[in-house]
């Protein structure tokens, strides 16, 4: 089959336009075309009067190679790729021991998901509850305020991304097209079709739930195991080699092969290997607040007149700007027709992020707007960043009055450095509630000094951005892990044998998407290695 790239069309194209398109550039008489597939369809709304959706299909044509030919010159068009997914290796039928996988996020999925394909057996431990009681229990502490430190957003099956937009795309390199292998399992899973094609496909948490459910099951029939609420407190390491772990109630369970696929708020754990002595780096990440305008400004700013399209949907926006401190600001799990959720997942302290069914049909737009911290910002050894953490996160708690509400401020209120005292017209998605306040104090001077300077350059991009009544909500700390596990070229620790570092908790993921790529990278690397034994 050949490719074409960047058929543009306007958004209330038919279907004959586009295969019509296909003719034209190919060059070739109807008959030629005997049927396309369309791989990617992404918009332009550079100019809101006039948005194009921008496609790139594959087609099956008679005369193929006279055709590629006769098209040598055009760019566009090309030999498709092959993008079906190729297991590197199968189990070998006397394998002495079965792969361990802890944590069971994106990364942690992928990875048990592959393995068990390839007949591997993985073991997963997942110090959380299955999707669907950890769902309760997060909306347990959305309505009450009761937090479960170990079943809640961060943890639990599925990850920090089931409570979030869902987002299936990712900007890191997939020369072997991994991501299909993602977005198929998916499909196969539940998840609508046209996420193989869309340019920013998302799922939301709804649809996800039972996504997950249904590939956990598929894990098992090929006979991986899955233990919920077991807690991994120690490593088994003899002679720099792992030889299994511990858990909370005192059980171990042993393999030379371990991946480590925590999410970024896996704290004691990364104490836990600090302790160990594996090999961690301090790294950068960035600190912020939640904001809030109105999806409707959003759409019509973007979108203009074709705001509310049903083929692009509620509008997105990505910001970013370099401030004349030397931080870098910018927009972060931009969140589009959503709410900002609350995301502890420790006594005591608040944590902001967003979150986004797939209708995408809420009132507010919401994202990220975070300032970028490195290690020169928290001295001391690899760990300080998530001291660095938890000092705002306590800072929050207090600020939003000691009760797991998050403090808030209007936009305009913020800028000026004045205490919030009545919302305006834009009311706070966040659940349990939020405090008034003045949000300049929770963080160093710097953050807010940035914030303001970058405020007005994205009013420049986005018309009504710096309205006085959107809302700020604290705060927004987990933007990526403050630690890497660093790793070597085969995706093992710099000091343990055995041990594989992956996914966002070891600083090699930032996303779903890119974190099921790692935890397939990851496995791979397993099961050859495993096979070599």
């Amino acid at each position: 089959m050949l490719q074409i790239t960047e058929l543009k069309l306007p958004l209330d194209h038919k279907e004959i336009d586009l295969i019509n398109q296909i003719i034209k550039t190919l060059g070739i008489k109807p008959l030629d075309l005997i049927k396309y597939e369309i791989i990617r369809r992404a918009y332009d709304s550079r100019n809101p009067t006039k948005i194009l959706l921008i496609y790139t299909v594959e087609v099956l044509l008679t005369q193929e190679k006279v055709i590629l030919q006769k098209n040598s010159r055009n760019n566009k068009i090309s030999v498709a790729p092959n993008r079906d997914y190729k297991f590197v290796t199968q189990a070998s039928t006397h394998l002495k021991t079965r792969p361990i996988i802890i944590g069971f996020g994106p990364c942690g999925l992928f990875a048990a998901l592959i393995l068990a394909q390839m007949g591997f057996r993985p073991i997963i431990l997942e110090r959380g509850k299955s999707v669907r009681e950890r769902t309760k229990d997060t909306w347990g502490f959305w309505r009450k305020s009761i937090l479960n430190i170990n079943s809640n957003v961060q943890f639990g099956e599925g990850g920090a991304g089931t409570f979030s937009d869902g987002k299936l795309y990712s900007r890191v390199k997939d020369p072997k097209f991994y991501s299909r292998k993602v977005l198929a399992e998916f499909v196969k899973a539940g998840a609508p079709e046209e996420i193989l094609y869309i340019s920013k496909p998302h799922i939301g948490t709804f649809r996800l739930v039972s996504m997950i459910e249904k590939m956990r099951q598929t894990i098992q029939q090929l006979g991986g195991e899955i233990k919920f609420e077991s807690k991994v407190v120690d490593l088994i390491i003899k002679d720099n080699a792992i030889q299994g772990v511990v858990l909370e109630d005192g059980e171990e369970v042993l393999s030379n092969y371990v991946i480590m696929a925590v999410g970024h708020s896996a704290r004691d754990t990364f104490e836990l290997l600090y302790n160990k002595k594996v090999f961690l780096e301090a790294k950068p990440f960035s600190v912020g607040f939640r904001i809030e305008h109105p999806q409707s400004l959003i759409n019509q700013s973007r979108l203009g007149q074709h705001a509310n399209n049903p083929l692009i949907g509620a509008a997105d926006y990505k910001l970013v700007h370099h401030c004349s401190n030397g931080r870098t600001v910018y927009s972060f799990c931009m969140c589009p027709g959503g709410t900002v959720v609350a995301a502890a997942s420790e006594a005591n302290m608040v944590v902001t992020n967003g979150m986004s069914q797939y209708s995408r049909n809420e009132r507010n737009a919401n994202s990220g707007i975070v300032v970028s911290v490195s290690p020169s910002d928290y001295p001391g050894n690899v760990l300080s960043g998530i001291t660095f953490q938890r000092e705002f996160e306590k800072k929050a708690f207090i600020a939003g009055g000691g009760n797991y509400n998050a403090p808030a401020q209007l936009l305009g209120d913020f800028i000026a450095n004045t205490i919030s005292t009545q919302l305006g017209s834009v009311n706070p998605s966040y659940k349990p509630g939020v405090h008034l306040t003045n949000l300049n104090s929770l963080f160093p001077n710097y953050v807010a000094t940035a914030i303001k300077e970058a405020i007005p350059k994205f009013e420049q991009q986005i018309n009504g951005y710096a309205m006085h009544d959107a809302i700020l909500t604290g705060v927004e700390t987990r933007t990526s892990s403050p630690i890497r596990i660093t790793r070597n070229g085969k995706f093992e620790s710099l000091n343990i044998k055995g041990l594989y570092p992956a996914g966002e908790g070891a600083g090699y993921a930032g996303g779903i998407m890119s974190a099921a790529i790692d935890g397939i990278e990851v496995a791979e690397v397993v099961a050859l290695n495993m096979n070599q034994q």
